[in-house]
């Protein structure tokens, strides 16, 4: 048979399939192919299907039966703990009959045995791909995996597990079971989200820390997880003190009040352990808000940054693991834009262990409502990605799937999923009875043992403990978890924890943090040579030659003008960081160029070979990176990039500022509320393009009204620069704070090309961020009208102004938006002695933009409001009417 073991290799029905093609078209085959079929037809033609003719045919027929096995096998597996597969098959399918049990067949080399009877290699697929186990795989396209995956299969030593760390597993189940009863007990009704049905997630766990940290060099694990079991691996997987968990059940105030805090199984945690081995290990488990798969960028986010700044790119020093809800997974498209992101070169992480926490319900909807996919895990195919379904009752086979994952992503820096299937307990909360929807299920469950009467009594029949031992063991833990309660008792406040320790630690910023001037000056000298590296090309050939037009024009601005544009601006503050030792990471959709063909921040040459110049700088280093056509996943990654790179200016740029709708949660429950929530510091940068051209609906606004809306306690910086040199000054500004807090900016379309919103270089060297821009070409004493207004409108008001020569109008430009200095505003008012109109002028309608926010803050002031009328849209779809409209409103200005 070792002479046809190529054959073992292959789908055999694509053999039925060549064969069939070779009879038509013999040249249209592979050569080695078609000289088989020549020999096979001699063979055949020669002994007319004499004995090993028809021998031949068996062993390929029990070849067949193998590779369904393989590639079937997991519809016939044991793997739900409450429901038993009756599904069945006859050999009879593949051209067997009872005969041919007792023959021997060569083709069992194929799973790793010596020749023996069919009988016995059926009883060998049932055991590898039939049990407690049932794994997809046969989808991948990579032989080199494929046949990975078979010897890791086929390798005995991946059964064995010795008996300490059998008792060890026993252990750990008895601590995930009486921590359950214990708050079902103590804390009647409250909601925990139990893990019960599923506990075996606990060892799993310690598992996937113990043996990879040996075995790999692996330091560091991030974990994300939505609620369910988060308390029960809080206490008794990262150490949390069950006293501290105890004492938010009972409802306690925070000891900061500046720190409103979550509900408890939001929380995130960090521990640091040392393996068997004494090597350091460092976890995490990231917080996670009530949109459960919210957390699944954010910790890919977090893992990419370590790689890049603690691991020096080593995919292999830290894994992140996402631990998913069964229904989520397969219903929420964050999930899909995670695992599309995995294999991309700016958001790859060396591969992700999903493990799914798969209740078979999703709150009271049956997995026959909640998808359309035969598992939960159907995603994994998108990429390729090995799936391993696994009895969550049978906690060896648990650990054996484990196993797999770990050697599989560690082996391939791909992701692996590991759907771990159990059910629940109780309902979607302790609160809830699920019999009103699953009378039936839940009677089942309820006659159904828990995993540790069930590994306990297996054990016992080994002889591997005695009751004594036992006893011992469930004792200790409930007087564990019973001096814990007392404890809690005494405890008057609670601790809101932070999950995160910086090397160099920042503060939690203050008011007076806030409005606190920085120095971002920069020597005119440097920023000079700054811009010849960037923009001087003239050593590369096959340069696009509109573009080498634009760069020998922005150059020629810059070193013969002493001007710079929007782009130049930007690129030079970004120069300027790197040569002080800064990183940069710009990532969103275009940004290589910007939408809007502004930025050309990496040149692609004829052969789409990337350029990026601004590496030559100095010490520091800048990623870009042209985003998958995400806002959720993107965001959502690049805030957790933020978080754990504090020398690093982190910006996301939406396509459209109107864009940044799609990544609302990360927005709402991230960016605006997490320092509040969870201690998280963040300086992320969003640039949204914002401004009203006659684009339409969804190209006009970024929604400023719904970023104001959520600002307070001062958590985020929300600017509109009208300036290429207050741009330049806001970014290196928010990487030179000794604090982290969100910025957003609206940033110009129009603009990027307006010769009338440029700076000079002088003002990038010796100038400063201004919050409010003065009108500096006017007498103060003559002012009897003042325009408020931000962005673009300035300058459209001022054109408008300098035609009719009106010298009793101030133009006053609101750069920063939120937060503005106490009194400020007022302040500027009264040096405005023979005013008599006070004007808010927006592009946007009236109950949009910036106007709802400064009515209510600034409600004293009597604002003249300037602005469309309201809409349930933000702009027309007609240019014509937009532009007939626009006019209008300038026009309306000068009538007061």
């Amino acid at each position: 048979m070792d002479r046809f073991s190529f054959l073992n290799t292959i789908n055999f029905n694509q053999i039925e399939i060549l064969y069939n093609k070779y009879l038509k078209y013999p040249d249209s085959i592979e050569h080695s192919w078609r000289a088989f079929f020549q020999g096979f037809d001699f063979y055949k033609k020669k002994y007319k299907f004499k004995k090993k003719s028809k021998k031949i045919f068996k062993e390929i027929n029990v070849l067949k039966l193998i590779n369904f096995y393989k590639e079937k096998g997991h519809l016939f597996s044991n793997i739900n703990p409450i429901y038993e597969k009756k599904i069945k098959y006859d050999i009879k399918n593949f051209n067997l009959d009872k005969e041919d049990l007792s023959k021997r067949f060569f083709s069992s080399k194929e799973i790793g045995i010596y020749p023996c009877s069919l009988k016995e290699i059926i009883g060998v697929l049932k055991t590898k791909y039939c049990e407690s186990i049932g794994l997809e795989y046969m989808y991948i396209n990579n032989i080199k995996q494929i046949k990975w995956i078979n010897n890791w299969i086929n390798n005995h030593n991946n059964y064995i597990l010795s008996n300490n760390e059998k008792i060890n597993f026993l252990i750990k189940l008895n601590k995930a079971i009486e921590f359950e009863k214990f708050i079902h007990t103590k804390f009647v009704g409250q909601k925990r989200f139990s893990i019960e049905g599923n506990e075996s997630i606990l060892p799993a766990l310690d598992y996937i820390i113990e043996y990879s940290s040996i075995n790999y060099p692996i330091e560091d694990f991030v974990i994300g997880m939505s609620h369910r079991g988060r308390l029960n691996i809080l206490c008794n997987f990262f150490k949390k003190e069950c006293k501290k968990i105890f004492n938010e059940f009972l409802g306690k105030e925070y000891y900061e009040n500046k720190f409103l805090g979550d509900v408890k199984y939001h929380l995130g945690y960090k521990r640091y352990i040392k393996n068997k081995i004494g090597k350091k290990i460092n976890i995490i488990n990231v917080p996670n808000s009530s949109h459960l798969e919210s957390v699944d960028p954010i910790v890919e986010g977090i893992v990419r940054a370590k790689i890049d700044n603690d691991y020096n790119g080593n995919y292999n020093k830290v894994i992140p693991i996402i631990i998913h809800g069964d229904a989520a997974f397969s219903a929420q498209g964050i999930a899909y834009e995670v695992i599309q992101m995995s294999l991309l070169e700016g958001y790859k992480t060396g591969g992700t262990i999903h493990i799914i926490i798969n209740n078979q319900i999703g709150f009271t909807t049956n997995c026959s409502d909640s998808r359309s996919s035969i598992y939960c895990t159907d995603l994994a195919k998108v990429i390729l990605s090995p799936v391993i379904h696994v009895n969550s009752d049978d906690i060896e086979s648990v650990i054996y799937s484990i196993r797999f994952a770990i050697d599989f992503r560690m082996s391939y820096n791909q992701d692996v999923f590991v759907d771990l299937l159990g059910y629940r307990r109780y309902g979607h909360n302790e609160g809830d009875d699920p019999r009103f929807t699953q009378q039936y299920f839940y009677k089942m469950i309820d006659n159904h043992k828990n995993i540790y009467e069930i590994y306990k009594n297996k054990l016992k029949k080994k002889n591997l403990f005695s009751t004594k031992f036992v006893k011992k063991i469930e004792n200790k833990y409930k007087n564990f978890i019973e001096n814990g309660y007392n404890e809690s008792k005494y405890i008057k406040k609670t601790e809101l924890e932070n999950f995160i320790s910086y090397k160099d630690e920042l503060i939690y910023a203050k008011y007076k943090d806030l409005i606190k001037k920085v120095n971002t000056t920069f020597p005119k000298k440097k920023l000079l040579e700054i811009g010849n590296k960037i923009y001087n090309i003239n050593k590369y050939k096959n340069i696009y030659k509109k573009l080498k037009k634009i760069l020998i024009n922005k150059l020629f601005l810059l070193i013969k003008k002493r001007i710079v544009d929007w782009g130049i601006a930007e690129l030079l503050a970004y120069g300027s960081l790197l040569y002080e030792g800064y990183n940069v990471r710009l990532s969103g959709e275009d940004v290589e160029r910007g939408t809007f063909a502004h930025r050309h921040i990496v040149i692609n040459s004829e052969f789409e070979e990337k350029i990026l110049l601004l590496n030559n700088i100095g010490k520091g280093k800048i990623n870009v990176y042209n985003s998958l056509l995400s806002e959720y996943g993107v965001l959502g990654f690049d805030y957790g990039y933020s978080m754990f790179s504090k020398k690093t200016l982190t910006l996301w740029e939406a396509q459209f500022g109107d864009f940044s709708n799609g990544a609302q949660i990360i927005i709402d429950q991230y960016l605006s509320s997490a320092e509040t929530k969870w201690k998280i510091k963040n300086g992320l940068v969003l640039l949204l393009p914002h401004g009203y051209e006659g684009q339409g609906s969804e190209h006009s606004s970024s929604r400023i009204e719904r970023y104001l809306q959520l600002c307070a306690n001062y958590n985020m910086f929300i600017c509109n620069c009208s300036t290429p040199s207050n741009f330049y000054h806001l970014l290196r500004r928010q990487i030179k704070f000794n604090f982290r807090k969100p910025l957003i900016i609206f940033t110009p379309k129009s603009l990027l090309r307006n010769m009338k919103c440029i700076s000079s270089i002088n003002e990038l060297s010796n100038g400063e961020f201004e919050e409010i821009i003065y009108d500096k070409y006017i007498k103060k004493k003559n002012v009897k009208k003042i325009i408020f207004c931000s962005g673009k409108i300035y300058y459209d008001i001022l054109k408008k102004k300098k035609k009719l020569n009106k010298k009793n109008i101030a133009i006053i430009r609101i750069e920063q938006l939120y937060p503005i200095k106490n009194n400020y505003i007022e302040n500027i008012l009264m040096q405005y002695k023979n005013k008599k109109y006070i004007l808010w002028v927006q592009e946007e309608p009236e109950n949009m933009g910036v106007w709802p926010y400064l009515y209510i803050k600034y409600s004293k002031i009597p604002w003249i409001l300037i602005s469309p009328p309201e809409s349930s849209a933000p702009s027309t779809g007609s240019y014509n009417s937009f532009f007939k409209n626009h006019i209008e409103l300038v026009n309306k200005i000068f009538t007061i």
